[in-house]
């Protein structure tokens, strides 16, 4: 698989593309028709025995990649097994508008799955109210290929993602990685995964859903890269590492209790404590390994000395609020 990154600035943010001048970009309308359904034969066969509809096969006005529009039975497709989890508000409220107007106008997006059936990306809340209505079929976009479900996932931005939503989409993409080549250097997934920081925050939101990790990305992206060893050898790390989070992470909590005790009050306790015992803020040049650091952030935070904190010294506390 080629490596796929965006290019990106000097702060490690992905680069907006330039603004180009109008109509000098894709294909014109008629050229988007397929001459030859023959890119599309699989998928098209695939569509049929999953028991769908397949109904017109196109090119995309932008890059020129053949689609198919399609019809599926609705139990054949599946929301990717990577992406955030089903809001029940959400997915009511829609199904109470298409109830409303009688039809399904938003097609989902669907790629192949890997065994049988379909995978949709972006499709998990109409999916759900569509089946919330008793809907037998259901109208998609199936792109042949399935690489491209990661790759939407990762351009999805429409909603804003928190820190946990985000961390939580990244590892179970990583682990679908995992299970479909894990002799790839993880390097080569930069793009969906987005930062090395989000696997193993991710990892820990596992662990611990309670977990408060908005006070410690920012020490953890300084840290983080993306690792050439393959994902089978990289996931260690990151796995480690989760740990030594977690571990710090009991620390700063019996340090926040400690300060509550003594009356002190902030809705940012624990992005205090971690920014008093963090040691980047003093290192000039190359950092140490992430490792390292957070073993001294842990040996800090077991040794922090609360009675000499004053509410004063909260005053100009930030960060992440402890109830993230």
């Amino acid at each position: 698989m080629p490596k796929t990154t965006a290019p990106k600035t000097k702060s490690g943010k992905r680069r907006v593309p330039r603004k180009r001048s109008p109509k000098t970009t894709g294909l014109e309308p008629n050229d988007c028709r397929l001459e030859t359904s023959a890119d599309l034969a699989p998928v098209v066969t695939r569509v049929e025995k999953e028991g769908g509809l397949a109904l017109s096969g196109f090119r995309d006005p932008l890059g020129g990649h053949p689609l198919l529009f399609a019809i599926l039975p609705i139990e054949r497709v599946q929301p990717t097994p990577y992406q955030r989890d089903l809001s029940e508000a959400h997915h009511k409220r829609l199904a109470g508008v298409i109830d409303k107007t009688g039809r399904f106008l938003d097609p989902v997006i669907a790629v192949p799955a890997p065994d049988n059936g379909f995978w949709t990306p972006n499709g998990l809340h109409r999916l759900e109210a569509m089946r919330r209505l008793g809907a037998r079929s259901i109208t998609a976009l199936v792109i042949p290929d399935r690489e491209i479900a990661r790759q939407i996932l990762a351009l999805n931005t429409e909603k804003a993602h928190n820190l946990k939503e985000r961390s939580l989409e990244v590892i179970r993409i990583y682990k679908g990685l995992l299970e479909e080549d894990a002799s790839q250097p993880e390097s080569n997934f930069e793009f969906y995964l987005e930062e090395a920081s989000l696997v193993t925050l991710g990892m820990a939101y596992e662990e611990k859903r309670g977990f408060g990790g908005g006070a410690y990305h920012p020490v953890l992206r300084r840290l983080e890269t993306f690792s050439e060893e393959p994902l089978r050898a990289a996931v260690k790390s990151h796995q480690q590492r989760a740990g030594l989070v977690l571990e710090l992470d009991e620390r700063v909590a019996q340090a926040v209790a400690r300060l509550k005790e003594r009356g002190l009050k902030s809705p940012y306790l624990r992005a205090f404590v971690v920014a008093r015992i963090n040691p980047l803020r003093w290192i000039k040049g190359e950092l140490p390994g992430a490792d390292k650091v957070l073993q001294t952030m842990r040996d800090r935070a077991a040794r922090f000395n609360t009675d000499k904190i004053t509410q004063q010294d909260l005053a100009g506390a930030a960060g992440p609020a402890d109830e993230e």
